[in-house]
């Protein structure tokens, strides 16, 4: 359902349509400068260019793989200037790829963690009272030398 009232025009709901973005976003993506100001009608109502679409869709795509609003910002920038060198798109991905493995390397540790809690409490207290857990003792660093079974129901 486009509605277009003047050729090249769309709506903010047609556009919110056919980018996957909700209105809102597109009014927050307008008032930090992502995109242009709307045009307004007689009504009050925004209208933009359709060229817009494309460059929602392009900032859709860059929150999606987790860009902050500045380095979606560079992109969105590069993305209309042919004088400037696809190098500074590389780089801001590289940046961005560095942060998202060290990231993952955070997430393996916690992972690895989070699975010996698991499998100590699996290993020696699961079904014994809860203060006893050595889930909460490691959670709490509490010294785990301590005998296995140590809080198996008597």
């Amino acid at each position: 359902m486009t509605e277009l009232k003047t050729p090249g025009q769309l709506t903010i709901g047609a556009l919110a349509g056919h980018t996957g973005l909700n209105v809102s976003a597109i009014r927050y993506y307008e008032e930090v400068g992502l995109i242009p100001t709307a045009m307004r009608r007689p009504s009050g109502h925004r209208v933009y260019d359709s060229h817009v679409q494309e460059v929602l869709i392009l900032i859709r795509h860059c929150r999606d793989f987790g860009f902050s609003i500045e380095e979606t910002r560079a992109l969105v920038s590069l993305s209309s200037n042919e004088s400037r060198d696809c190098v500074e798109a590389r780089e801001i991905a590289q940046t961005h790829l560095n942060a998202i493995r060290a990231k993952l390397a955070v997430l393996s540790k916690l992972e690895r963690h989070m699975a010996t809690f698991v499998q100590s409490c699996n290993d020696q207290c699961a079904g014994g009272p809860a203060p006893n857990c050595t889930i909460l003792k490691d959670l709490r660093g509490e010294d785990l030398s301590r005998p296995a079974g140590c809080c198996q129901p008597k």
